[in-house]
Order: structure tokens, then C-alpha cells, then sequence
């Protein structure tokens, strides 16, 4: 059996040099297509034969005859080499056009909301054979349901990332307040006694009332009144449209809100903290073609959809 030492005498070019005389027979044609002078393969070839002990091939006439040590080892090392041309090989180009399969991102509902109808339209018209899936997903989840393989990549509000993930900056996610004007008879901009004493509906997925915005209401000697808390975005609109309340949610979904359900939208009368919109995915599908494709078609989808919806804020070039 082969040992450590003798291993690490014979590298790469060695074995190019052994394949390409196997095919050619003979030093000089061998030497020219590898580039090198026939001293440089036959000083190759001699180090070849001391790590393996054997002649590997015999002179006969003007040609080289391999030996059948040498022709036993062939085919291994000829399967050695097309596995590292392979793995080196630049990727083909991915090409949405063609394929067929599945899309999958992770996002919660505001996000989606905002996003997701605009790259399920670019996705058809560039990748007709293709299927967007969206599946609902929090930052609690997101990392466990990525390594799990149910989506390519999450958007979302993600923690510090694992080493083997990679969190890509989008925007920082400003809150708006959105109300229905023909319920409540205020007009914008709010001020910050009329937004603390009216009544607020709130969004939270577990159920709680309290959040970021009554840490900045209390620094200003000011308590909201919560009278309704929903686990989906998507029932808000109802909600406002039913009572004089008020919500303050992301601007992103807040603007949607507005123009398809009629809403009023405005700047909240205090300084609320922004939140870090991020995209998480696997180290290990950064090169990926089809992976790479899919975020970048995210990225401009979600730069026109934000663009459009009258956001202030616009994607990260970090991102890209």
C-alpha cells in the first residue's frame, strides 16, 4: 500500500504528464503539448517512476510502451483528472428562459405583501417554465428553515448569521401610519396628542400589545391605547376600515395598504427606530448559477416595487 511520503511526491503534474504520455506514446509530442521541454517531462517521468517504483514505460523503436503497472493505474488517474476538470470548470450560465422547476423565498407577510406579486410577474415573463413558492417565515425560523432547504433564501429582519450563512443588507424599513380618514377625522401631519390618544390596532404574530412604539411613546410622558392586536397584516385593512383606529406599521406594506384599500398614510409624530431588512442564504449557494440569478431578480424586483410604491428608501448596493 501506498504510504504518506511516496503520496506526497507525486502532485498534479505528474499525473498530467503520465496521462498525456499514456495517449501519445511518445516524449516529444507529449512534451509540446503540455508546454514543456522534453528534459522538463523526462525529469517528470524519472520522478514519476521513483514514487512508484516501476518503469511505467519502455522505450520500443521511436515510441514508449507502458508497462502493465502503468496500465493498471490509468484509468484511475484518468478518472482523478476529469473529476478535478469538472470541479473546475466555469458554471454554465443559467438560463431562466429554459428551466423548469421551483422558486422558493421565505418572507412575513408585510414583506410579501409588497413584494411578492411583482417577482411572481417578472418571474413568469422571464422563466415561464418556472413556479414561485413564498413560504411564511419569521426571523426565529428562518436561519434552521434555510439550512432545512425549504427556501432558497429568507427577507426578513434576521439575527447575527451563522458562518455558514451569509446576511445580505436590503433597506432599513420605516414605520408609517395608515388609518381610514372617513373613520378617523384627523388630518396629516399627525400631532403627538392626537396619535397617543386615539386608538391603535396592533400586528404581532404571538399575540402582544407592547412594542417599540410604546418605549417611544413613554420617553415622551405619553400611553397609547391598544384596542385590537391581529397575527396577519393582512387583516388591518378591515380593521381600520371598520373603526377610528390607527396602526403604525412597516411603510413598505403601509403604502400598499393604502393605495389598494383607500387608506390615509402618514409620517408618525415621533422617532421610531428603523428596522434592518436583510437577505439570508447559504454561504455555500453564493455561486450558485440559478441561486445567484433568483436574488439578483429579487433585488431588482424589490428596488422597482419600493420605487414605486413611493418608499423613501431604496435597496443597498451591498446587496448587489
Amino acid at each position: 500500500m501506498m504510504n504518506d511520503v511516496t503520496l506526497r511526491k507525486i502532485d498534479l503534474n505528474l499525473l498530467l504528464a503520465f496521462s498525456v504520455l499514456m495517449q501519445e506514446r511518445n516524449v516529444s509530442r507529449a512534451a509540446e503539448r503540455l508546454l514543456l521541454g522534453q528534459p522538463g517531462l523526462s525529469a517528470a517521468l524519472r520522478r514519476l517512476r521513483e514514487a512508484l517504483d516501476d518503469e511505467l514505460f519502455v522505450r520500443v523503436g521511436r515510441g514508449l510502451q507502458p508497462t502493465p503497472r502503468a496500465l493498471s493505474i490509468a484509468p484511475a488517474i484518468e478518472d482523478a483528472l476529469s473529476g478535478i476538470e469538472r470541479a473546475i470548470r466555469p458554471q454554465a450560465e443559467f438560463d431562466p428562459a429554459s428551466w423548469q422547476g421551483e422558486f422558493r423565498i421565505g418572507m412575513c407577510d408585510n414583506l410579501e405583501s409588497a413584494f411578492f406579486g411583482p417577482l411572481a410577474a417578472r418571474l413568469l415573463q422571464l422563466s415561464p417554465g418556472a413556479r414561485l413558492i413564498g413560504v411564511a417565515s419569521e426571523k426565529r425560523d428562518a436561519a434552521r428553515r434555510l439550512d432545512e432547504g425549504v427556501f432558497d433564501f429568507s427577507v426578513s429582519v434576521h439575527d447575527e448569521p451563522a458562518s455558514w450563512h451569509i446576511r445580505a443588507p436590503l433597506f432599513d424599513q420605516a414605520s408609517i401610519c395608515i388609518y381610514d380618514e372617513a373613520q378617523l377625522r384627523l388630518k396629516a401631519p399627525l400631532s403627538l396628542k392626537d396619535f397617543a390618544n386615539v386608538a391603535h390596532v396592533t400586528v404581532s404574530f404571538e399575540g402582544n400589545a407592547a412594542t417599540s412604539i410604546d418605549i417611544a411613546l413613554s420617553r415622551t410622558g405619553h400611553v397609547r391605547q391598544v384596542v385590537a392586536t391581529v397575527p396577519r397584516f393582512s387583516a388591518l385593512p378591515t380593521a381600520l376600515r371598520a373603526m377610528p383606529a390607527i396602526a403604525t406599521v412597516p411603510e413598505s406594506i403601509g403604502r400598499c395598504m393604502a393605495q389598494l384599500h383607500g387608506l390615509t398614510i402618514c409620517e408618525p409624530p415621533l422617532s421610531l427606530p428603523a428596522d434592518p431588512v436583510t437577505m439570508l442564504y447559504r454561504r455555500v449557494d453564493q455561486a450558485d448559477g440559478r441561486a445567484r440569478w433568483f436574488r439578483r431578480l429579487f433585488l431588482d424586483v424589490a428596488s422597482q416595487a419600493l420605487e414605486a410604491s413611493g418608499c423613501c428608501v431604496s435597496i443597498s448596493r451591498a446587496a448587489a
